[in-house]
């Protein structure tokens, strides 16, 4: 959701002309949902995204969309995740791009934009269609840029990661309240209660923790989700693993000692042997099929896994999200900028009206309702996210957990010209420390995170150098109280 500078932008350069075959054959067209070569329809427009469990929502929007337009019809391709960026960096190299996509998550937008991928979108989106989203959805340097409006927000803040209970392990190995409710962890000490009592009960046949870790990602979200919470002297990790610390306007993973303790929790769970043994090598999706089944009690994920759930009817667990040390609140949240990014017109269409037909229909409030409906996340449109809608019980668990995502800092607020700022790819990224410390091949962490950071530090001092106009200073926010939104603006 968040378009700051941030860790996921630097991770993808692109695929070479000779991987394409490779790459396209990773896609899943859905051409029967979005039209064919036998539509009816006069024009057919391209669609990409990477929604695999929310296909189920666009498909039926597409389905909507297309008897509210019988003139268009939208062919709809959905890519593998960590070969989105790459594909759709191909697609424009051959001269192929779609006609409206899902904006990727790296290059930075400002360099997509700059590559001339994308279309300003001016010429529809006045003063009065922007006047339906909330106050300070179109933002300098998030979804503008020169003025011009290229992408918009879809989703209000919301936490982006969650720790999942499965309610069926818990009772199994006695984790209820004296209600029989199950008892949901708060701590990392409940965390670590519960997963001893998972493995001594189950006799080791139920892991405590599972996650699917084949993309290089998932494990990464254990630490963003435990770091978020933690307070050690220092303060907390505002940046999780997707940012830099704007306290101080620097990247923190070796200096803020919060990101080692939580590695080295990781790594006691590890060395009991409660995660699920191909944690490593299996996919997020058969992770989520295996917590499904009970293999595993607890495992980190997002809003996302409900839908898929749902449609296997499986309902039994509840979710929690920031786990503190101790007892308490959680001393950082999930921050994201104003303004925001979904989809976007490709600068290449030669069907600009009709895609932005099909962009403005996702845009809408009533698609915006049925994505909340459908379990899928919290709409950028406060009235479709009413509690009291909401009759799934996990899902209004999520709703309730709307207060731990606020508006973080923005630079580009403070200073339109950081957008400029090109941050080149530095590896190893987090990811790949975390799985060398996991496997064993890192033997010192804390050497490691510290040359993650000095590495993240040089290329941001070196970006900086080169966007004139632009300081260090751009990225500090002293003022800044973790624990409320940040709304300061120029001239405030």
């Amino acid at each position: 959701m968040s378009s700051r500078i941030s860790r996921r932008t630097l991770l993808r350069g692109a695929a070479g002309l000779a991987g394409a075959g490779a790459l396209a054959g990773c896609s899943a067209d859905n051409g029967a949902n979005g039209g064919s070569s036998g539509s009816k329809a006069s024009t057919t427009i391209t669609y990409w995204d990477w929604y695999a469990s929310q296909a189920g929502w666009v498909d039926n929007e597409i389905k909507l969309f297309q008897e509210a337009h019988p003139g268009i019809a939208v062919k709809k391709t959905t890519q593998v995740s960590d070969k989105y960026a790459d594909l759709v960096s191909l697609a424009y190299r051959s001269n192929n791009a779609p006609d409206i996509l899902m904006v990727p998550k790296s290059p930075q937008l400002s360099q997509q934009i700059s590559q001339s991928w994308l279309l300003p979108l001016d010429k529809w989106a006045t003063d009065s269609w922007q006047g339906r989203f909330p106050e300070n959805s179109f933002v300098e340097g998030v979804d503008v840029f020169g003025g011009k409006v290229y992408t918009a927000p879809f989703a209000a803040p919301a936490p982006s990661l969650q720790l999942y209970v499965h309610h069926g392990v818990f009772k199994d190995a006695g984790l209820t309240n004296d209600d029989g409710s199950v008892k949901l962890p708060k701590t990392w000490d409940d965390v670590t209660s519960a997963a001893e009592a998972i493995a001594s009960k189950s006799g080791g046949k139920v892991a405590p923790f599972g996650f699917g870790n084949s993309t290089n990602t998932t494990l990464a979200w254990w630490l963003d989700l435990f770091v978020r919470g933690a307070g050690t002297p220092g303060g907390a990790a505002v940046g999780g693993i997707d940012g830099m610390d704007y306290r101080v306007g620097k990247w923190t993973f070796g200096t803020d000692r919060n990101y080692l303790d939580v590695i080295n929790l990781l790594l006691e769970w590890k060395n009991k042997n409660w995660f699920y043994p191909n944690s490593m090598s299996i996919s997020d999706e058969q992770a989520r099929a295996f917590f499904e089944r009970g293999r595993f009690g607890m495992t980190v994920g997002g809003v996302w896994n409900q839908p898929e759930w749902t449609k296997h009817k499986f309902t039994d667990y509840s979710l929690v999200t920031l786990p503190t040390p101790s007892a308490g609140d959680p001393k950082a949240l999930f921050y994201g900028p104003p303004g925001g990014k979904f989809v976007a017109v490709s600068a290449k269409t030669t069907h600009a009206d009709e895609a932005w037909a099909w962009f403005d229909w996702l845009y809408s409030p009533d698609a915006g309702k049925r994505w909340v409906e459908q379990g899928q996340g919290l709409s950028v449109y406060a009235k479709n996210n009413d509690p009291k809608s909401v009759t799934f019980a996990p899902f209004a668990q999520y709703v309730a957990m709307s207060g731990a995502a606020v508006v973080g800092p923005q630079p580009t607020i403070r200073n339109p010209k950081v957008a400029a700022v090109q941050l080149p790819g530095v590896k190893p990224d987090i990811n790949d420390v975390l799985a060398g410390v996991y496997t064993g091949q890192l033997k010192d962490p804390q050497a490691a995170l510290n040359e993650l950071t000095d590495k993240m530090n040089q290329a941001l001092g070196d970006a900086i150098t080169k966007a004139p106009g632009v300081s260090a200073k751009d990225f500090t926010f002293a003022d800044w109280d973790l624990t409320k939104p940040y709304t300061t603006r120029p001239g405030a």
